[in-house]
Formats: C-alpha cells, structure tokens, sequence
C-alpha cells in the first residue's frame, strides 16, 4: 500500500485544475563533473535510484532474447546498461550518449565489473545515422528521453528507433511523465533529499519539470505504436513506458537473479519496487520476473 504521503499527491494530481508547462532542462547535456558524479551515484544499484533500475531491469530482460544486439538510448553512466548486460551476457550491447563526461563513467563502470559484450558511441539519439536500417534486435532507455529539447525530437528519436529495430523486434522506452501540480514535482524531487546529495535533488526537479506528457509521448511514438504499447502508472501518470511483447526464453533463470538482487535490497527500497509495481500493474503493465 503506498504511504499516505504519496496517496495525498495522487489524490492532488487528479483533482487539480493547474497544469505546469514543460520547462527544458538548464543542461541538456550533462557534462558537469559534480552533476554526472551525483547522478551516477544515486543510480547505483545501492543508491536512491535503485528500485527504479530494478524494475526496469526486469522489464527489459523480458524483451531480450540470447544473441541479440541491443541498443541503449541515451545511456548515461550505464548503470541500467550494465545491469541488463551482466544478467544477458550472450547479447551485444551498444550505448548511445551524447556527454562525453557520461561516456567516460559508462566506459570505467563496464570495465569496473568486467563486461565483454558492451560498446559505446557518442552520438546524437535523434539522428543515428551510423546505424542500418533494421539491424538492431532490441532497443532500450531508461529515464533519459526527457533531455530531448524539444516534441520533434522526441518524435525524431522514436522514429529512428523504429527505423533501426528488425521487424519482431523487441521494445522498451521508459521516461517521466509529467505532473499537473508544481507541488507534486516537488514533493518526489525532495521525497529522499536527505539520503542524496542536493545537486542531484535539484537535477531531479529539473528532470520532472522536462517530462513529457503521456500525449505527447503517444503523438511522438506512433511509429512504434504497431509494435509496442504505451503504458502509464495508474491514475496519475507519472512514469511512462513503451513496452513491446515478451520475447525472453530464459525466463527461470532471470526470475531466480533478479529475486537475489531485490532480497538485497534494504526494506524501504524494496518497499518502493513494490509500489512501483502496484502503480504500473494497476495501469496494465507488469514485472513477471520479479516473481
């Protein structure tokens, strides 16, 4: 059951008659050393971050099959990347990220743990021109499309992720949504300020104030909506995801690693992976490989 805090800001976000305007990013490349160590940190499969990783880690494994080349947009410091490659180790995977700064911790991060079967490039998400048409297997990304300045990048980059992806392909986007109520975007931004440090709290506020809506994720992704669907937490949407069928094969042994990882986790984490799963499941969306 979701704490009685995070009930009153649903209950806000479906009453309210304010609508906040989508507000870029200050930085819509992260290159700054102490932002990138921040976010890097909170990511971490011990940071604040964690749940969030986790849950998408289990959906992506869902849409990934053995031997598959498998394309990270915009995949900062790779701890999602990473994740995924370490539980899929017989897929090729390829990171795409436009800071050099966050490529260099992608690169040091992968290296840290080991990881033979992962690759970047520092490239532009909307314009991925050194990719052929139809050769990827699977594409991915997690909490980043929000950086795009703009809807016709958004659509530009969906769209070349459709162009890039074989037919049967495997799909999954997943970013913020945007809230209607200021005091919602502020209530998850300062929900954890006391366990990470300030710089990431005040990127994490930017970061809800830049999410697209759900209409606009639906208007900018119709070249994928034959091959995936659009999913939103419940009542208030305040995460989206594009998901495709499943096409995982190894779906025992997934289950039986990621269990292993969310027991590790401390209590309130995995007192929010469950009510992440809750607020997805109620939206039609659920994490078989969590169990």
């Amino acid at each position: 059951m979701p704490s009685l805090a995070v009930l009153k800001v649903l209950l806000r976000e479906v009453t309210t008659a304010e609508r906040i305007p989508r507000t870029t990013e200050p930085d819509l490349v992260m290159q700054d050393e102490a932002q990138v160590a921040a976010y890097t940190r909170a990511g971490r499969e011990d940071g604040v971050m964690a749940p969030v990783y986790l849950f998408h880690c289990a959906n992506i494994c869902e849409v990934l099959r053995p031997g598959d080349r498998v394309l990270d947009l915009a995949c900062g410091p790779a701890t999602q990347l990473a994740m995924v490659a370490r539980l899929n180790p017989q897929c090729q995977f390829l990171g795409a990220d436009l800071s050099e700064t966050m490529l260099g911790r992608a690169r040091a991060h992968v290296a840290a743990l080991g990881l033979t079967n992962v690759e970047f490039v520092h490239t532009d998400i909307s314009k991925l021109s050194m990719i052929a048409d139809q050769s990827i297997d699977a594409v991915m990304s997690t909490m980043a499309l929000h950086h795009l300045p703009t809807l016709a990048t958004l659509e530009a980059t969906l769209s070349e992720a459709s162009r890039v992806l074989k037919p049967g392909g495997g799909i999954y986007l997943a970013d913020f949504g945007r809230l209607h109520a200021e005091s919602s975007v502020r209530y998850f931004a300062d929900q954890y300020a006391d366990r990470q440090p300030e710089i990431f709290t005040v990127d994490y506020y930017n970061s809800l104030k830049a999410a697209f809506s759900v209409q606009d994720f639906r208007q900018a992704g119709q070249a994928l909506t034959a091959r995936a669907k659009l999913y939103s937490t419940f009542m208030v949407p305040f995460m989206q995801v594009f998901k495709s069928a499943p096409r995982t094969n190894e779906s025992d042994r997934l289950r039986g690693e990621l269990r292993k990882i969310a027991e590790e986790l401390p209590d309130y984490h995995r007192t929010d992976l469950a009510d992440i799963r809750t607020f997805f499941a109620f939206g039609g969306m659920r994490a078989p490989l969590l169990g």
